[in-house]
């Protein structure tokens, strides 16, 4: 079945060249568009879209409020959403992290990595831009402990080895398929890291990795 997402933009430019991307991809069709914050919301809870394709600077309501609104803490039917944007500011990715994006792109990324975002989060992945994660992790290594909170619970063999793919920015599936172990059983590991690390999401697994000398 085809994975069906909804566009929120509030340039039509720009939006009307997101839906010309996604839906020549085959597996993906667009079906509803919005040009600001109160219509993503409304096409969200009428359409229920397997994805959402959010802006960060939108009028009425932006990218991350929508974001926290659909995915954020407490929702009880979570929201995959996919934040796009042309401003790389740290407090806009951290934000929109928070609130429960399943992936933060910088709008020149290109129709692959938007492609591969919208695939991850309808599965339940993560994906966010390899540059943003790199440079989020140089910016925020000065204000990490000299010596970061090492798990009460030791990490696996196992987890260890996840634990330096997600630092590599890679996917579920492709921890997966690295590992030769299936699906599931990476998503189970992801999961136990992020418990175990008392971590809210990938790019802080992969800062702790990074302050502890995995990667």
């Amino acid at each position: 079945m085809s994975i069906r997402v909804v566009v929120a933009d509030d340039q039509d430019l720009v939006r009307t060249g997101l839906v010309l991307i996604l839906g020549a991809q085959p597996g993906l069709e667009v079906v509803g568009e919005a040009a600001d914050g109160p219509g993503a919301l409304e096409l969200a809870a009428r359409l229920r879209p397997d994805v959402l394709l959010v802006d960060i600077r939108m009028p009425g309501l932006d990218g991350v409020e929508v974001t926290r609104r659909l995915a954020g803490p407490g929702v009880p039917d979570p929201m995959a959403v996919v934040v796009i944007t042309t401003f790389d500011l740290d407090e806009y990715v951290l934000g929109a992290l928070r609130a429960g994006a399943r992936g933060f792109l910088l709008k020149d990324a290109g129709p692959e990595l938007l492609v591969q975002a919208i695939h991850a989060a309808a599965r339940g992945d993560a994906l966010i831009a390899p540059n943003v994660t790199r440079r989020l992790l140089a910016t925020f290594a000065d204000r990490a402990p000299t010596a970061p909170a090492q798990p009460l619970d030791p990490l696996t063999e196992r987890e260890e080895q996840v634990l330096v793919l997600v630092a590599r920015g890679r996917t579920n599936a492709e921890i997966a398929a690295e590992l030769y172990i299936g699906l599931s059983t990476a998503k189970t590991h992801v999961a136990s890291l992020l418990s175990k690390l008392g971590v809210r999401n990938r790019v802080e697994i992969a800062m702790w990795a990074h302050h502890t000398g995995r990667v």
